[in-house]
């Protein structure tokens, strides 16, 4: 591992507790939502050297934050929205959304729809690694507490 990948993970890190706080959270919610935005872009470095496809990582990366979210949102009895949209800011497009607008601004259609349609990819993968993740713990929650009643 690299010293800027290093530095990068612990902007993940650093980044997401920075938007928990913009969001009100406070106490270990604040670390989780730390351990999370480290994780994901950590997983997504790890990923990056095996998958040469970005969107495929995303939707990888939040499979699995999303499940982090999940178990930490019933740990320490929170909403899981908290923990899901603090730990996934290390992986929203930005930079992919920046250049697409860029070249739009400077009449490079070509270039603004391939990097439109990327961003878009980026985005889709994120949300669909969310929804999936959320529909299976949901499944498997409502399971164990359908099991549990009487």
């Amino acid at each position: 591992m690299t010293l800027t990948e290093i530095i990068q993970i612990i902007s993940g890190f650093v980044g997401s507790i920075g938007f928990a706080i913009l969001f009100n959270i406070r106490g270990k919610r604040l670390v989780v939502t730390g351990i999370g935005g480290f994780a994901s872009w950590f997983i997504f470095v790890i990923l990056s050297w095996y998958i040469p496809s970005e969107p495929i990582i995303y939707f990888i990366v939040a499979c699995g934050i999303s499940i982090y979210a999940e178990v930490m949102a019933r740990v320490v009895k929170a909403p899981t929205t908290t923990f899901i949209i603090s730990s996934l800011i290390p992986l929203v497009p930005g930079g992919s959304l920046y250049y697409t607008m860029a070249n739009a601004f400077e009449g490079n259609l070509k270039v603004f729809l391939q990097r439109g349609v990327y961003t878009l990819e980026l985005a889709a993968a994120l949300a669909l690694g969310i929804i999936v993740s959320t529909a299976v713990a949901k499944i498997i929650y409502g399971t164990i507490n359908k099991r549990q009643k009487p």
